[in-house]
């Protein structure tokens, strides 16, 4: 009576190793990447003889997330480089970016994006964020 025990799990084996290979498993990457843009958080000035140069902005402060088609499970997480670009190699399907922050209670204004990957593609999705704070 075990070896009939065996044969369900190892036939399972079989089939889920034989429908990886029929399925692709080894499917390579697509890639996302885009700009991160972050609203200023100074005041307005009035005109004068030589305006104040733009804020730096730290976009390590802004950790972008990808999230599942849903937006119920965290995927991966990117953080823009110092001049605002970022790129990630992500599996084909269906995701939605955000930023960290956002909800429930965050000050960050910004609109989740929904994306698709496809496999050796890239996709560009930019991503606007106002802080909220003036």
């Amino acid at each position: 009576m075990k070896p009939f025990r065996k044969r369900p799990i190892f036939g399972f084996l079989v089939l889920f190793l034989l429908g990886c290979n029929r399925a692709g498993c080894d499917t390579p990457p697509g890639f996302l990447e885009g700009y991160l843009r972050i609203a200023s958080h100074k005041e307005v000035e009035l005109a004068g003889p030589t305006p104040s140069p733009p804020p730096v902005e730290d976009y390590g402060d802004y950790p972008l997330i990808i999230l599942s088609k849903a937006g119920e499970s965290e995927v991966a997480r990117v953080t823009a480089d110092r001049d605002g670009k970022y790129r990630v190699a992500l599996p084909p399907g269906d995701y939605v970016l955000d930023v960290q922050g956002r909800k429930p209670k965050g000050h960050l204004r910004a609109k989740p994006q929904p994306f698709t990957i496809v496999s050796s593609q890239t996709a560009r999705v930019d991503m606007d964020v106002d802080p909220g704070v003036r």
